[in-house]
């Protein structure tokens, strides 16, 4: 029997061998005598030669096209010195064929997938069967995989069961909307899609099944972007009687894992932690990019007894001089202008800019004092630019970190050979809704205030933090967690202070507070974003490129037309009327 093998894995250890081969035709060159194809498949491609010698054989070469699939049977033997190709896995073979088999023809293709040049999004999601052929593609998918099994083998490993949890399910409120599935047999009802499988994991833990994982597809029925898809997969753990420490630290070995197994990578480990509020100051992100040290600096007391009218009135008035050191960057006029742009794109009014040479140049010099321009000195160097803002309060914080990576990508000071992660701690529990005028979950209402922090349920929300965690790379939260509540009392009293009636909470929860009720122990676990985390292991910058069959950010899919219209009588067995 003739050994098949794939094309991409054919070595000079198979020189003398007759092998079988199957692929789709990469290129064709016809030198008259001889005839040279490229068989492509999933592994890499290989070199194949026709000689004219053998006509049967060389007859149906001369037919072939572009992406026909064939077999071909051959001897694999060196290419010839001159032909040895250093820059491709098969570069120094070649098969001498034997036998050659047309499988099937391909008609013209809407575009070249060998192409390096950039290909309409919509028409590579319409054709994604051609764009998966594409060797970019073909990475993705398989950085994909390797991290799956990875992270399999860690969790298996680690004495994890991987369980599976329902897809049709209740609608229980978790941040957005639910994608809702009609039930045929219970008239007027629905299923929900999964937003994540949250209570169900909090579910085998007071089951008695320790520690689960397992990787979900959950559904999100809201606005789209680029780091954004309707479904999704995340990697989801939970554990019990474990704190906040216990699930980092074993994340923490996870991502060691990942990174030297797909990467080949080693990173340093615990990660570094970072409390919220530590974050939006020197940040103004609860996700900071630290691939660049770019951090807010508060200048306020260099100018507390500045005479200047714009500072001090602003100081009087509690607001706060911030912004940034650009380390070795002088600003010109034009830059200045082109930040003051950038600037109030992101809703701050203006920015004051004070280039650090042998002297401080700035058109505010007349304005400041020696003493003040001394202590700017101080804290640069020559050839340093600062820069600064007015304003207060945490959409003050939040512009400047905007700012900080428009700044950042102007200046080229993000390095993108290399990776950054964190774990942000230390959350509030709740944030304000002003356009409701009510207290909403931070996270989800499942997770558990700090111990310390219960009597203040009863005082003061604002201040309540909770025991959640969360992730991040390169600027991307990639996954959170937290210790979720297990006392059913205190369950209850969360759902109240978030607004949930007494009717509600039975309605939609009925089930999970009944299993409260019988031993509940202290679990806490993570969600990772599977599809993000390949995203920023491949360096890309679009969801779409590493999820196999991926929504527009319209939420539809070319290739199949979904989301459609369907019959009457479809509609007619479901008690289904659509309105205009």
């Amino acid at each position: 029997m003739v050994e098949r093998k794939y094309c991409g894995e054919i070595t000079e250890e198979e020189i003398g061998k007759n092998l079988t081969i199957y692929g789709w035709i990469k290129t064709i060159r016809n030198l008259g005598g001889l005839i040279f194809f490229e068989v492509r498949d999933r592994s890499g491609f290989v070199q194949v030669v026709v000689d004219s010698n053998q006509k049967k054989i060389f007859e149906v070469a001369k037919k072939l096209g572009n992406e026909w699939i064939v077999k071909v049977v051959g001897d694999v033997r060196e290419r010839p010195r001159e032909n040895i190709n250093e820059n491709i896995k098969t570069g120094k073979i070649e098969i001498n064929c034997k036998e050659l088999e047309i499988i099937n023809e391909s008609q013209a293709l809407p575009f070249e997938v060998d192409s390096e040049g950039e290909i309409n999004e919509i028409l590579r999601l319409k054709y994604r069967f051609l764009d998966f052929r594409r060797e970019e593609m073909k990475r993705n998918l398989y950085t994909r995989f390797r991290i799956s099994t990875s992270v399999r083998e860690f969790l298996n490993s680690e004495g994890f069961w991987e369980i599976e949890t329902p897809i049709l399910t209740k609608s229980t409120p978790e941040g957005a909307r639910d994608f809702l599935v009609p039930s045929r047999i219970n008239p007027g009802k629905f299923y929900a899609l999964p937003q994540s499988p949250q209570l169900f994991k909090q579910i085998l833990m007071i089951s008695g099944l320790d520690k689960y994982y397992q990787i979900a597809r959950c559904f999100r029925d809201e606005d789209l972007r680029a780091d954004r898809q309707p479904e999704f997969t995340q990697i989801d753990v939970e554990m019990s009687f474990v704190d906040e420490e216990d699930v980092m630290n074993l994340t923490d070995r996870l991502f060691k894992k990942l990174f030297k197994d797909v990467l080949n990578i080693d990173i340093e480990t615990p990660l570094l932690r970072m409390r919220y509020f530590d974050a939006m100051e020197k940040f103004g992100t609860d996700k900071p990019d630290l691939r660049f040290s770019l951090e807010i600096n508060d200048f306020t007391d260099i100018f507390k007894q500045s005479d200047f009218t714009l500072f001090k009135s602003n100081i009087e008035k509690k607001k706060r001089i911030k912004g940034f050191l650009i380390k070795n960057v002088i600003i010109s006029r034009k830059e200045k202008d082109e930040i003051e742009n950038l600037v109030k794109e992101n809703g701050i009014p203006g920015v004051i800019a004070f280039n650090i040479e042998k002297k401080v140049s700035s058109p505010l010099n007349n304005y400041i004092s020696e003493n003040e321009l001394n202590k700017l000195k101080d804290v640069a160097e020559n050839n340093d630019t600062i820069i600064f803002f007015i304003g207060s309060g945490e959409t003050f914080l939040e512009n400047l970190g905007k700012i900080r990576i428009d700044l950042a990508k102007k200046y080229n000071l993000i390095d993108l050979n290399k990776h950054k992660l964190l774990w942000i701690t230390d959350f509030p529990l709740f944030e304000w809704n002003k356009e409701e005028n009510r207290w909403d979950s931070k996270h989800h209402p499942f997770t558990s205030p700090k111990p310390e922090d219960i009597e203040l349920l009863d005082k003061d929300l604002s201040k309540v933090l909770s025991r959640s965690y969360d992730i991040v790379m390169d600027g991307f939260e990639i996954g959170g967690g937290s210790i979720r509540i297990d006392n059913i009392e205190l369950q209850k009293k969360i759902f109240n202070i978030l607004g949930y009636s007494e009717k509600e909470v039975e309605e939609r929860f009925d089930f999970f507070i009944n299993a409260l009720k019988y031993g509940t122990p202290i679990h806490g676990g993570i969600a990772l974003g599977l599809d993000r985390i390949v995203m920023l292991f491949i360096n890309g910058n679009s969801l779409r490129d590493v999820i196999p069959f991926p929504k527009t950010q319209k939420g539809t899919c070319p290739l199949t037309n979904a989301p459609s219209d369907v019959s009457k009588d479809q509609l007619k067995e479901l008690k289904i009327k659509i309105e205009d």
